[in-house]
């Protein structure tokens, strides 16, 4: 039998400014939003949960920062993930290496999920999903440790980063080459990731849209998704913005066009818990 088409649309970066959290509560009111992602350490999450318990309609996951963000433990405890400035390190291919090769590294790696798993935890809210922030669960040591510390925490569902290139044929070639599941490097990885959720059984969606044009998935872009959804459970993610740079996704959100392309291609709006 053929798969039901479902579609899941995620607001990344849930915690990241007023800015973000404002546009993340417009579309999941007045939109299409139905999941966000929430950064924990970031200033402005006290601020994205308040406005989460006032929406029960909008399920959120946990956004793992491990690289180019603010950590939840102090600089001083994870030294080898941060900056000088007490950033974590925002080359991540450096930050890769790092984790797979250091031993205090890694131990620091998981220390800090484990964080930013309490911390979640500490709001109270129901865990939606697990994502990571640049996709860097697709990283073998950053997912075996979302997936140990995950599984104490109620972790049911994770994003696999999987963009589907049969679909991106109407793209510009340098957007159908790149993309974090687009090139002949990073598949094995989203093949081992597949394997490795569907063997310790957790949900997952089958696609996902918005890697080819992250930052500016916008109206037109949308509708086009929406037409060609394949069958399955696809995820649209967002980075929603008030301020100029995420002000064309929120307006995507909360277009009447979107809207009935949603509508007219007959998929079923779910979130990652109602898989």
């Amino acid at each position: 039998m053929r798969a039901p088409r479902r579609v899941i649309t995620t607001a990344d970066d849930f915690g990241l400014s007023s800015a973000v959290n404002e546009a993340v509560e417009q579309a999941a009111r007045d939109g299409i939003l139905t999941c966000a992602s929430l950064m924990v350490g970031e200033v402005a999450a006290a601020d994205a949960v308040a406005r989460a318990r006032r929406i029960p309609a909008l399920r959120v996951g946990l956004h793992i920062v491990v690289a180019a963000g603010r950590p939840v433990l102090s600089p001083s405890q994870i030294p080898d993930l941060c900056d000088a400035d007490g950033r974590l390190d925002g080359r991540l291919v450096r930050a890769g290496v790092r984790f797979f090769f250091r031993s205090r590294a890694a131990a620091q790696l998981r220390a800090e999920i484990e964080a930013q798993f309490a911390a979640f935890a500490d709001t109270g809210l129901a865990l939606d999903h697990v994502n990571a922030h640049k996709h860097m669960h697709l990283h073998p040591t950053v997912l075996r440790f979302i997936m140990a510390t995950g599984k104490r925490y109620g972790m049911r569902a994770v994003r696999l980063p999987f963009e589907p290139r049969a679909l991106a044929g109407s793209l510009p070639l340098r957007e159908r080459l790149t993309g974090a599941s687009g090139s002949a490097v990073i598949g094995p990885w989203v093949a081992f990731m597949r394997w490795q959720l569907r063997r310790a059984g957790l949900r997952h969606n089958d696609f996902v849209f918005g890697l080819r044009k992250s930052g500016a998935i916008e109206e037109a872009a949308v509708i086009e998704v929406m037409g060609r959804l394949p069958a399955g459970t696809s995820e649209v993610y967002f980075h929603p913005s008030t301020d100029p740079v995420g002000r064309g996704e929120l307006a995507a959100l909360l277009s009447p066009r979107v809207r009935a392309a949603l509508e007219n291609c007959g998929a079923q709006r779910v979130s990652f818990s109602e898989l």
